[in-house]
């Protein structure tokens, strides 16, 4: 016996759901996903690049989401790991944002398909974004896709500074692996004796 085809969710109905939700869930075509946790790596990059930029945006009319935000594209919703807002979307409410200037995805072995493709070709499509950044948490490499740029990526690496000028603002890629270690620190550290 055949099953019956999935009836789509609403969007307002996702919504409404995920203000009592015990669990996140990002809305793509129709279907809410539920996310799964993410590690000690994971939390200290995202944490890292959050509070590195907040600090430089101290005194800006500017604002640093982390994690929780959602960012609402064409019918859908996803989590950015990172988020900088600079001018409120009349269709902002206070728990979506449709016109960020940058957002940052941390990746994770499950995810980096997602991020690199669906996710991406998405963001794109935000008018007001200047920046989609993509960080892997088991090497150290960073493509910036940026609109100066026509999206096509420039990739950072350890001992390399990431300028975004849009916003005023740059980061060292040491500074967003602090405290992480794998195989291609190890390699850098020993470079520098």
């Amino acid at each position: 016996m055949p099953l019956a085809p999935k009836t789509p969710l609403s969007e307002t109905d996702y919504l409404n759901g995920e203000l009592d939700a015990e669990f996140k869930h990002e809305f793509v075509a129709g279907e809410a996903f539920a996310m799964a946790g993410a590690s000690e790596k994971h939390n200290i990059i995202s944490l890292n690049i959050a509070s590195d930029m907040k600090f430089q945006l101290k005194s800006k009319k500017v604002t640093t989401f982390i994690a929780d935000m959602k960012v609402g594209i064409q019918g859908d919703f996803y989590y950015p790991h990172v988020m900088i807002v600079c001018d409120e979307d009349q269709n902002d409410t206070e728990y979506v944002k449709y016109a960020p200037k940058l957002i940052v995805e941390v990746l994770s072995k499950s995810t980096r398909a997602f991020d690199h493709s669906i996710k991406l070709e998405k963001y794109l499509k935000i008018a007001p974004l200047e920046y989609y950044v993509i960080v892997e948490q088991d090497y150290c490499e960073i493509p910036v896709f940026s609109r100066a740029a026509e999206f096509i990526p420039k990739f950072y690496h350890l001992g390399d500074e990431i300028d975004f000028p849009i916003i005023s603002i740059s980061v060292t890629v040491n500074d967003i692996y602090d405290r992480i270690e794998n195989e291609d620190k190890q390699r850098y550290l020993k470079s520098l004796l």
